[in-house]
């Protein structure tokens, strides 16, 4: 089976379109996906690169297995983030990666630079690409804009045209959304209203017979094809980390109005049906069909005091039709209730007023407001304006998703190092911790973080679904390879995975970030609320501790920077600019 070893690149200020061949030296260290998406970004961008400028770039990239392996195929958009100025990489699925790798033929992927001066799209068939116009679809929501489009599509919505720092890039109607960090302000900022993807006909996920079985038997399979991720919310209720209230508390009195057996009874059907695993459940809302995800139950529903299902349904609805993350923008309306009851601002809502919500979410999206305007650019600039930083956690600018880290120093760790500001997919060491039986030591809080961010950077690369990466890697991930001509033993995998999370995080440390960004915030600091872990907190002088052990785990130095020692190990000595400061190794503790 040849393998794709091309990238399609335009320049949307010249209109220039090029093929060219990827190095075969990148295609073996960093495979596809992240890694390949992220040696390219490093070799792209100037330090300093305003992320919304033409010069910044934007990526799509597919890797070796997609279409191959169990679950849903998906793809990677990676570029520098405009809500935190780090390296960013965001997934999704439905059908466009399908679409897109049919389209691309031997490309992995297309990369973006430049500015249209116009709206535009871009169509790929057949490996090439054309560019159209998409004045009539310019200011078009997502579900009006596929609808319009006549394959499948990632597009933007208004908050995407109108460069909200957290737009996401949406497919299918606006079921699927590349949503964390604003990759669609970027492609908002270089006028690129949609990528079509002219790929034929579809076709089966070509994926093994035995592996779509093993993969629905393992718990993993199981919990996806009975629930998906919307019973996120019953289990961070149950064990005492289900961010309620801005934050304030760790559980939620309307979480069961608000989880499975609710949605199940409100589903009209699966967003499958003809899968073994069928995906999310499809529910009628106000706004129309929509997917409810399990972060949508937690950032918009008991985030907000919200415990009437039917309108946290309209509000995910009202976010994907708009194309906000509905994380970050659910963050923001509880930034926004708590400075009122702070007194930071004046404005008529509370917890629990889903209609005020909703009107704020449309301000924030169309920035058709003063205050909307300033919450569009993030909690960190909001905060900057009117106060209120200790209101809502943050990290590099990011603020946290799904699990309250205050009764687990090891997930407070995985938000504080994640390469994109605050990420519970990075790694997810929280699923263990709180069931212990003992406190876990540091040393063990480290290496937990450290190998499960070290596996998913890996199954990045290879841009599988994530459930069926985790769950199958034991048995397949060599397997995996072999078939598409990767010959690589386990451990060699997962050095791919350190190289790439070393790489992003020396575009990290390129950018001017450093141990001081690595830090608990100060909301995480204040005792929580009630539930099962009332009055727990976080505490510098005990993270500071924890954080220098995952450094020596790393073998970074002590302010955060891989050292000479490490790239040479993981064979990125060469690819380090003369820009980018290197660690000492003098002072990595020696265990």
């Amino acid at each position: 089976m040849a393998l794709a070893d091309r990238l399609l690149r335009i320049d949307l200020t010249t209109r220039e379109i090029v093929s060219e061949r990827i190095p075969k030296s990148w295609l073996r260290r960093f495979i596809g996906g992240k890694g390949l998406a992220a040696r390219y970004l490093y070799d792209e961008l100037d330090p300093g690169t305003d992320p919304l400028a033409p010069e910044n770039a934007l990526l799509f990239m597919l890797g070796p297995l997609t279409g191959k392996t169990p679950g849903e195929s998906r793809y990677a958009v990676v570029t520098k983030s405009p809500l935190t100025g780090t390296f960013l990489d965001s997934y999704t699925g439905g059908s466009f990666p399908d679409s897109l790798a049919r389209a691309l033929s031997n490309h992995l992927g297309i990369l973006v630079t430049g500015a249209s001066s116009d709206p535009v799209t871009i169509r790929i068939a057949n490996g090439e690409m054309t560019i159209e116009s998409a004045e009539k679809l310019w200011g078009a929501t997502v579900p009006k804009t596929c609808d319009e489009l006549d394959r499948a599509a990632a597009c933007i919505g208004p908050a995407g045209e109108r460069l909200v720092r957290y737009a996401t890039i949406a497919s299918d109607g606006g079921d699927h959304h590349a949503a964390r960090g604003g990759a669609g302000a970027v492609m908002g900022s270089k006028g690129l209203k949609a990528v079509v993807a002219d790929g034929g006909e579809s076709s089966e996920n070509t994926a093994d017979e035995g592996d779509d079985a093993r993969y629905r038997s393992t718990d993993i399979g199981r919990w996806q094809a009975a629930s998906e991720t919307v019973e996120t919310i019953d289990f961070a209720n149950e064990v005492g980390v289900l961010p309620t209230r801005g934050w304030q508390e760790s559980s939620f009195e309307g979480a069961n109005d608000l989880g499975i057996d609710s949605i199940r009874e409100s589903a009209v059907g699966r967003e499958r049906p003809e899968d073994d695993v069928s995906g999310g459940f499809r529910v009628d809302s106000d706004e129309g069909e929509t997917v409810p995800r399990g972060a949508t139950s937690i950032s918009l529903g008991a985030g907000l005091g919200i415990d009437d299902f039917d309108a946290v349904a309209v509000l995910g609805s009202v976010c994907d039709k708009l194309g906000l993350d509905l994380i970050s923008a659910g963050n923001a309306v509880a930034w926004t209730i708590r400075a009122v009851e702070e007194g930071l601002l004046e404005r008529d809502i509370e917890f629990g007023d889903d209609e005020s919500a909703r009107t704020l979410l449309e301000e924030i999206a169309r920035r058709s407001s003063p205050l909307g305007n300033v919450l569009a650019e993030g909690i960190d600039a909001t905060a900057a304006r009117y106060g209120g930083k200790e209101l809502i956690p943050t990290v590099k600018g990011m603020d946290l998703p799904t699990y309250d880290p205050r009764s687990s120093p090891s997930m407070a760790l995985a938000y504080t190092t994640s390469d994109r500001g605050a990420c519970h997919r990075r790694a997810r060491p929280v699923l263990d911790e709180v069931f212990a039986t003992e406190e876990w030591s540091d040393d063990r809080r480290a290496k937990a973080v450290v190998a499960e961010q070290n596996l998913r950077s890996f199954l990045w690369c290879l841009v599988v679904d994530d459930f069926a990466g985790e769950a199958l890697w034991k048995d397949g991930g060599e397997e995996w390879l072999r078939e598409v001509g990767f010959e690589r033993s386990r451990d060699e995998l997962l050095r791919i995975g350190e190289r790439v999370w070393t790489l992003t995080r020396l575009f990290n440390v390129r950018e001017g970030f450093s141990r001081e960004d690595d830090v608990i915030p100060p909301a995480l600091q204040q005792p929580v609320r009630g539930g099962l872990h009332d009055g727990e907190r976080l505490e510098n002088e005990s993270f500071a501790r924890l954080l220098s052990v995952y450094y020596e785990t790393r073998e970074w130095d002590d302010k955060g920077r891989p050292t000479e020692l490490l790239l040479s190990r993981l064979g990125l000595d060469d690819v380090v600019d003369s820009e980018t400061p290197v660690g000492d190794e003098t002072t990595i503790r020696k265990k």
